[in-house]
């Protein structure tokens, strides 16, 4: 790379994501180049292409304004990519302005998340070329800069992070492959050759194959394969030759070295790009040359000390490279062993004068310093032969400085600290040092900014389960940190401290979880466990005083055992309380010095112990004084002493605030501590899983029809309604029944023959697909009308038909449930037919949310499941719509209560028998009874009924000899029928099976006698008769130790909503169970989701997008290519409605009932049509508004949503049936605050079903959506296809979109869905002279349409058609003026020709507010803190870029008052 002058050196900042707005895309000069050339909407009257006008485009637009976002992004949008560079690419003609435009097009669709590589896929060959002019554009120095050498970094870094793209994986496979190694010394391949002898056949043939090759391909393959090490040349180059005297460096060259180490990294994190390369980048000594590179010392080099410390760690990751097998300590250490004992023999024999080294045990030279000690002694030309022979350089004539081969030799050698072991060194709680590292956990970051950040990324395949398991670590840990830093802000800049004279921290505010602390004191630090240097518990005493009011006290008085709080300490250096500035440094102006984390024990009592939690209450303390025992993170504490003892001050006597966190947002520690315990423990995955959750091998590896145990037969108990129905279940399959007396009547069970032909291993060509179907009757269970089991009523679709039998086969199931297709409804049914099929199995059903648990648990119930077997964990259940309690403790008292019905059963059946002594008194004693009494007495009876040769029974006699007659006298009489034998014989046996399950039941609760306890009894019910579980993700990963511990075993997983749950947290509830005998129990995983709807919900902007965390598991696994089931009918929506995002799945289509049922051929009353895009524009000269940052508000659509929503009330729809919808939370509010004044006091309007935004609505439906989509200067993050398909899948009969139409409908990721929307009229049609509900057809359109303009339009027909209604009643009811305004009031803030502004808002940030209120400000924003946690607020962030806490105070007290019912919807969802 060329070198750049440093003299235009500037301060590196954050760029902020840019979607240029309508205005700009229309005034601007690339609007007019992109319609007169390659506009898609202009497609006819396009010039001939002029490579000069690409070239001054690229000149002019990107090169001159450094590469602006907002000048990419204004190109890319216009499709500038597809329409005209890449369809008028030519190898040879095309110039470099050419080149570097596409690859500027490619990493601005990389950034925004949109699909990078579609328009190449149709030219391969093409595509090949292009690739190979931008790798020479790499390695041309005279040509490209640093600023073009850093995209065209990103553009290979992207390629790259494709693998599982082919047309990408075909081109990168040759720039990693073995041929990489021609770059490495002969000497160093023959050393690795020796290691793995597999690699020198590899070798032999790649060379044998290149012999073969055409002149044109060798030549090809030279420049590939000298590709890394040109290009690593150069960077080294690069970094020797900058000035590092100056005091600020040159801002490109930092962003691209910072850029080409994340490309290393990236390569050594994958195990197809690793395998060669890691030899070459060991040969070619980086990480060396970075380490002793002055950078690192220069104070703009932090970042790039992170990126070389995570190289580094994935250069000596522990793997084999041969097999890509992780590593055990032993092995690790024998190959250490290894390399020690063969530098000692060479040592032996060439180096006399290091004969002590070879000579001394590994032990005691494996050090840094003891290497350094010996080789020291040699003189520089003998330490260049020592190199030479050991392969370390090259040729040793070179002239090569001695402290580099110093640096080499101790690289190669030295011994490692193990990876576990750090990990296990680590404190879990972040300190001050990792919380405001803006490299590690950024509070602004933006994809647009090209920022590098020193964090590890979700991709798409993994090195080991250990790497796996880390990376989701640190990602975890860094999201809970930035969540934490977000607290301490919140309380810090609330207490407002000061510094008084004496240099003591004082406080001039308060704050609701955070005090002061008044004394802290460490009590006991225990000795360390064996093999240990840290203390094996470290507890301290922390007072503080609550002179705070009755409800706060209490909540700090409520901290539970295992709570997570923090000890700061606060040196402020301001002398009086002083406003902050909010975008300045939170640290320097508040003078956080130190902050600790910390577990509460327990609350003291008034003599010094620890108050145990249980039923018991608690005693009550006087004084404000509390105390609480916590306990220290050991590890942290361990390292605060080794700083002590080097002279640093005593962090533990600085402490004085002590802060709490709430309690939904505190599990962090939890999850963190179970994710280390999965490291340190070998985690067993099976072996069907392994490859696959890696992202290697076949990605159909684990699908039922390639494991080993397909079953090919299935009973599919009440899945099919009748023969015709199963007939319909299978298009390509020969259905045949067998011969059978039975009625062809569910339940079936069928015989797949294909299966069985593939098992007798027939040739694929031979197999044929063909089933056999067998009818048979379900054994009588009692003569009671309530022993007739619940019967499947849903009609299933083949779809859903295949994604049950693949949930019923053994191996990874991935169902994809498109909105309104019967997710939840498959699940029951698939849990339902495991449940009957193996009774034996236990199955866990895991979801994201409380609320889909909950779905589906009621939809269990409902089904043929025995209620004992039922069992719900975690907080949820009592939300539940049924009174019976499936808790741990619920379920323990239902067996008890059950035993006690089964007893009095027993009681009853003894006395019928006439039988004497106390034999219901316990379960031990029923079940004597049985044996001894009723079977013996079942016996005789089947004995007196057999038949005999000579003359067949007559059915009298089966009547005559049953001997439970008097037991069944309240079952339908009579009870036999006494016409046929064989139909008796069926009653008879059935009575049977009814006194039998009694007594089975009860020998299942003996062991609920035997244990006392409420604890015992609930654990024995979770690990033995329970078998079916459910839990929320977050619960699992939160008790899987204790799971555990009380050997928890289960055979089937089944996860609801798996594209919304994390990674990690997908994969915890595989590991809830130890191996059997180094063998999983699992045997079937079936996930269900839907990834084109929105991904996991993570806070933090870097995360999510760089670190990849909102990837879930689901969605990798599309991606890699594991077989799905989608299924393709939805019920849900209207047919029209349904067409808004139908074509985002591959085949979508419409269940029976859509076209039949009368709802959906009726039209929606009052209205022309049943989903409509309403354009709305200014009011006021305002559209969009933004009253505090990132807040954004539109107060035209606001008002016209609502009164949309009062004209549809005055038409008669019920208030339920109608959802408010927006795509912000300003926005939300607005709307909300409106309702409130125009809606709520008046009962003919009320409030609508729920008022929320669209990423909280996801899983949920409603008939009626009014959707406002806010933004009027650029699209926001609508732009994410995936929250558009939420947006329009919510409603079933109605949808009115309220919307600046031109800005939207320009947008290229919307266009399938506004294509449609804009067929139909832009301004809002009704019909204000019908009611609801309507006989009207969709199709019949009648006379009386009213066009409505615009807002104030609409505002004066509701108001209108309000006072006609008002006048109508008042002559019907002949009230007065005064009686009606007592009965019914005026809708408030509506008048003729007039709609005045809503309630004022007064719009803050969050820690403005803090500084000027106090408590009262606290409690009015309880209630938005509570419901806003904000889902969707952070992905807004990626186009606007921050993480500003924004608190909206109303001017009145009304519009601060939630509907409580509201408010637990949304903390439910």
């Amino acid at each position: 790379m060329v070198k750049l002058s440093t003299s235009s050196t500037k301060v590196r900042e954050k760029s902020r994501a840019f979607i240029p707005s309508l205005d700009a895309i229309k005034s601007d000069k690339i609007t007019e180049l992109s319609h007169k050339y390659w506009a898609s909407y202009n497609p006819d009257d396009h010039a001939p292409f002029e490579q000069s006008i690409v070239d001054e485009i690229y000149l002019n637009e990107l090169v001159q304004t450094s590469f602006h976002t907002r000048r990419i992004a204004l190109l890319e949008i216009s499709q500038y990519l597809e329409n005209y560079l890449w369809p008028n690419f030519n190898a040879e003609t095309s110039s470099f302005s050419h080149v570097m435009s596409m690859v500027c097009m490619i990493n601005e669709k990389h950034r925004e998340g949109l699909s990078v590589w579609d328009c190449f896929q149709n030219d391969t060959e093409k595509f090949g070329e292009f690739f190979h002019r931008v790798l020479l554009a790499m390695l041309e120095e005279a040509k490209s800069s640093l600023r073009e050498g850093r995209s065209l970094l990103h553009f290979l870094n992207c390629a790259f992070g494709s693998l599982e793209i082919d047309l990408v994986r075909k081109q990168v496979q040759g720039l990693v492959s073995l041929h990489v190694w021609h770059c490495i010394s002969e000497g160093r391949r023959e050393e690795e050759f020796k290691r793995f002898p597999k690699w020198r056949k590899y070798w032999k043939g790649m060379l044998k194959r290149d012999s073969k090759e055409s002149d044109d391909k060798k030549k090809q393959n030279e420049f590939n394969r000298a590709f890394f090490m040109n290009l690593i040349k150069n960077f080294l180059n690069l970094l020797d030759i900058q000035d590092y005297m100056q005091p600020e460096l040159n801002e490109d060259f930092l962003k691209y070295v910072e850029r080409f180490m994340e490309l290393m990294i990236d390569l050594q994190a994958l195990l197809p790009t690793r395998r060669y390369m890691n030899i070459l980048i060991d040969d070619l000594h980086l990480v060396v040359r970075c380490q002793m590179s002055p950078l690192l010392e220069h104070g703009d080099g932090h970042l790039f000390s992170q990126l070389l410390d995570r190289l580094k760690f994935y250069t000596n990751f522990e793997i084999c490279n041969e097999t890509g097998d992780s590593m055990n300590e032993l092995e690790i250490m024998l190959e250490h062993y290894n390399k020690i004992t063969n530098l000692q023999e060479k040592m032996f024999v060439n180096v006399p004068d290091l004969r002590q080294l070879a000579l001394s045990n590994v032990c005691s030279i494996d050090t840094r310093a003891s290497l350094l000690k010996h080789f020291k002694q040699l003189e520089s030309e003998q330490l260049k032969e020592l190199a030479a022979s050991l392969h370390l350089i090259h040729d040793k004539s070179e002239d090569i400085n001695e402290n580099f081969i110093l640096e080499v030799i101790c690289n190669k050698y030295e011994k490692r600290v193990s990876q576990i072991k750090q990990l296990n060194a680590m404190a879990l709680y972040p300190t001050q040092d990792i919380i405001w590292d803006e490299n590690v956990v950024p509070s602004d970051y933006h994809s647009a900014s090209g920022q590098v950040l020193a964090l590890p990324k979700l991709n798409l395949q993994f090195l080991t389960l250990h790497d796996y398991l880390l990376r989701n670590f640190q990602l975890f840990r860094l999201e809970s940190t930035y969540q934490i830093r977000q607290d301490i802000e919140d309380a810090i800049f609330r207490l407002q401290p000061w510094q008084a004279e004496d240099g003591t921290c004082l406080f001039h505010g308060w704050a609701r979880m955070a005090q002061p602390v008044h004394r802290f004191t460490v009590i006991q630090v225990s000795k360390p466990n064996l093999g240990d240097s840290k203390p094996s518990m470290v507890k301290a005493d922390v007072t503080i005083n609550l002179s705070v009011r009755r409800e706060v006290k209490a909540e700090w008085e409520s901290l539970r055992k295992h709570d997570a709080c923090f000890l700061l300490t606060i040196k402020p250096p301001n002398k009086a309380a002083k406003r902050y500035d909010l975008r300045g440094d939170f640290v320097s102006q508040v003078g956080i010095a130190y902050v600790r984390g910390c577990e509460v024990d327990g609350m003291l009592d008034s003599n010094g112990r620890v108050i145990e939690e249980g039923p018991d209450p608690r005693p009550h303390l006087s004084g404000d004084t509390r105390t609480f025992r916590v306990l220290l993170d050991a590890n942290q504490y361990q390292k605060d002493m080794d700083s002590i003892a080097s002279g640093k001050e005593d962090v533990y006597e600085t402490f004085n605030v002590f802060m709490r966190r709430k309690p939904k947002e505190n599990n962090f520690k939890a999850v963190l501590e179970t994710i280390r315990d999965l490291m340190n423990t070998n985690c067993v995955v099976p072996d069907w899983l392994h490859d696959i959750i890696l992202g290697y091998g076949d990605p159909g590896s684990a699908h039922y029809s390639k494991m080993q145990n397909e079953l090919s037969v299935l009973d599919f108990n009440d899945t099919f309604l009748n023969i015709d129905h199963l007939k319909q279940s299978f298009p390509e399959y020969k259905v045949e029944v067998k011969d059978t007396a039975l009625p062809l009547e569910r339940p079936f069970k069928i015989n797949f023959l294909d299966a069985q032909q593939k098992q007798a291993g027939k040739e694929e060509s031979e197999i044929k697909k063909a089933l056999m179907v067998e009818p048979y009757v379900v054994p009588m269970r009692g003569p009671y009308p309530a022993n007739k089991p619940n019967l499947n009523k849903i009609r299933f679709t083949p779809t859903q038909i295949e994604a049950i039998k693949s949930g019923m086969q053994p191996g990874l199931s991935l169902v994809v449930g498109p909105p309104g297709t019967g997710k939840t409804d498959v699940a029951t049914q698939i849990i339902s037919n495991i449940y009957h099929n193996f009774p034996d199995q236990r199955t866990l059903i895991v979801t994201h949310s409380n609320q889909a648990l909950n779905q589906l648990f009621e939809k269990i119930i409902r089904l043929d499941v025995d209620e004992r077997h039922l069992l719900r964990l975690g907080h949820g259940e009592e939300e539940l719509e049924t009174e019976k309690d499936f808790s741990r403790y619920g379920r323990v008292n239902y067996v008890l209560a059950k035993r006690l019905d089964l007893l009095i059963e027993v009681e009853k059946l003894q006395k019928s028998m006439g039988v004497s002594g106390d034999v219901s008194y316990t379960c031990e004693t029923s079940w004597f009874f049985f044996i001894h009494h009723v079977l013996a007495n079942w016996e005789a009876f089947l004995l007196k009924i057999k038949r005999k040769d000579s003359e067949p029974p007559t059915p009298e006699i089966i009547d005559e000899a049953f001997p439970f007659h008097h037991f069944f006298a309240d079952a339908p009489q009579p009870l036999f029928q006494k016409k046929d034998y064989e139909v008796d014989l069926e009653i008879a046996e059935g009575c049977f099976r009814y006194i039998k399950r009694i007594f089975d039941q009860l020998e299942e609760f003996r062991a609920f006698e035997l244990l006392r306890s409420g604890l015992d009894r609930s654990k024995y019910l979770l690990v033995k008769e329970a078998k079916v579980i459910a839990m929320t993700c977050t619960h699992s990963a939160l008790k899987r130790r204790e799971l555990v511990d009380l050997i928890f075993q289960y055979d089937n997983i089944l996860m609801e909503e798996a594209a919304q749950i994390l990674e990690i947290e997908t994969f915890i509830p595989l590991l809830l169970q130890n191996p059997e005998q180094g063998r999983v129990r699992l045997k079937r995983w079936i996930m269900i989701g839907d990834h084109h709807q929105l991904p996991p919900v993570i806070k933090n902007m870097a995360f999510q997008k760089y670190g990849n965390m909102e990837q879930s598991l689901f969605a990798r696994f599309v991606r890699l290519g594991v077989p799905t089931v989608q299924l393709d009918a939805q019920g849900r929506s209207r047919s029209s409605i349904a067409n808004l995002y139908q074509w985002r799945y591959k085949k979508l289509g419409n269940l029976p009932h859509i076209q039949s049922e009368l709802e959906y051929q009726l039209a929606n009353p009052g209205f022309a049509f049943d989903y409509q895009l309403i354009n709305v524009g200014d009011y006021n000269g305002a559209g969009e508004t933004e009253p505090s940052p990132y807040f954004f508000q539109n107060l035209a659509e606001a008002e016209f949503v609502v009164a949309t929503y009062m004209y549809m009330r005055l038409m008669g729809y019920p208030a339920e049936k109608i959802t408010i919808l927006t795509t912000y939370n300003g926005q939300k509010a607005l709307i909300r605050d409106v309702l409130n004044t125009r809606c709520t006091n008046n009962p003919w309007f009320g409030l609508p079903h729920k008022v929320t935004t669209v990423d909280k609505y996801q899983g949920q439906q409603n008939d009626y959506i009014l959707l406002s989509l806010v933004r009027t200067k650029t699209v926001g993050h609508l732009r994410d296809v995936r929250r558009l398909i939420v947006a329009m899948s919510r409603a079933r009969l109605g949808l009115y979109i309220f919307a600046r139409i031109p800005l939207f409908a320009n947008c290229y990721e919307l266009a399938p869905a506004f294509n449609i929307l804009t067929q139909r009229p832009s301004s809002l049609q009704l019909y204000p002279s019908e009611s609801y509900p309507t006989e009207r057809k969709l199709d019949n359109k009648p006379d009386d349409c009213v066009i409505i303009k615009d807002m104030p339009h609409m505002a004066n027909l509701v108001y209108e058609a309000y006072m006609l209604k008002v006048e109508t009643i008042k002559q019907d009811q002949k009230l007065s003026e005064a009686e009606m305004k007592a009965k019914l009031p005026e809708p408030v803030g509506l008048d003729k020709g007039q709609i005045p502004t809503p309630i004022q808002f007064e719009s803050k940030p969050s820690s403005a507010i803090r500084q000027e209120g106090g408590e009262d400000d606290a409690v009015k924003m309880e209630v938005d803190e509570a419901e806003d946690d904000d889902d969707n607020a952070t992905k807004e962030k990626e186009e606007k870029g921050s993480d500003m806490d924004v608190e909206i105070i109303p001017n009145t007290d009304e519009a601060t008052v939630e509907k409580p019912s509201e408010t637990e919807e949304e903390n439910k969802s």
